[in-house]
């Protein structure tokens, strides 16, 4: 039962720095990346549509990021989304494609792009701190109850398993955070 309890725990552990590798993967770097783009959502039709299921993207060169809209109905609303977004690029609009040119990156620039990257990293910290509480809440469930056979030890035991397991984690979040600040300010 407390290996099932710590199995999950890692799971969701796992799904967290997976979600900070994605979420540190639309954060620009150097270079026009369609990916900067994988978390807008579209307002299509009144419900929120990821980007990337509405257009098509296009890289003519390392600044500028050509969208072309499935429907061109969606056209004012994609580039509506975009202009909202976190990214800090302005799209402009030809009636058939969006052209999105993304500004020099300065060292302002960079430095603003390293306060979103450690507010995700604080996030996903935050998400794998919070697996920990509700696998730690399960165990102290177990040893309470009188009708499972787990024993305190048992329970002091999963606790440091689960430490160790949050500990890793939470590494592995700051060393992601490292090489993508350097990677930010890498001039």
């Amino acid at each position: 039962m407390i290996d099932e309890t710590l199995n999950n725990a890692g799971d969701m552990m796992d799904r967290s720095v997976e979600a900070a590798r994605e979420d540190f993967a639309t954060v620009r770097t150097g270079r026009a990346n369609p990916g900067l783009y994988s978390k807008v959502m579209v307002m299509y039709y009144g419900s929120p549509t990821p980007l990337q299921q509405l257009a098509q993207f296009a890289t003519p060169d390392a600044r500028t990021i050509l969208i072309t809209p499935f429907d061109s109905s969606a056209l004012r609303d994609i580039e509506k989304a975009l202009s909202d977004s976190e990214i800090g690029a302005n799209p402009s609009n030809d009636g058939k494609v969006i052209r999105v040119v993304m500004p020099e990156l300065t060292e302002e620039r960079r430095k603003e792009y390293v306060k979103i990257v450690r507010g995700k990293a604080e996030d996903a910290r935050v998400s794998v701190r919070n697996a920990r509480r509700k696998a730690k809440e399960a165990v102290d469930k177990l040893v309470k109850d009188k009708d499972s056979e787990v024993s305190e030890d048992d329970g002091a035991r999963a606790e440091k398993d689960l430490d160790a397991l949050t500990k890793k984690h939470i590494e592995i979040i700051d060393h992601m955070l490292k090489r993508k600040e350097a990677e930010l300010l890498e001039v």
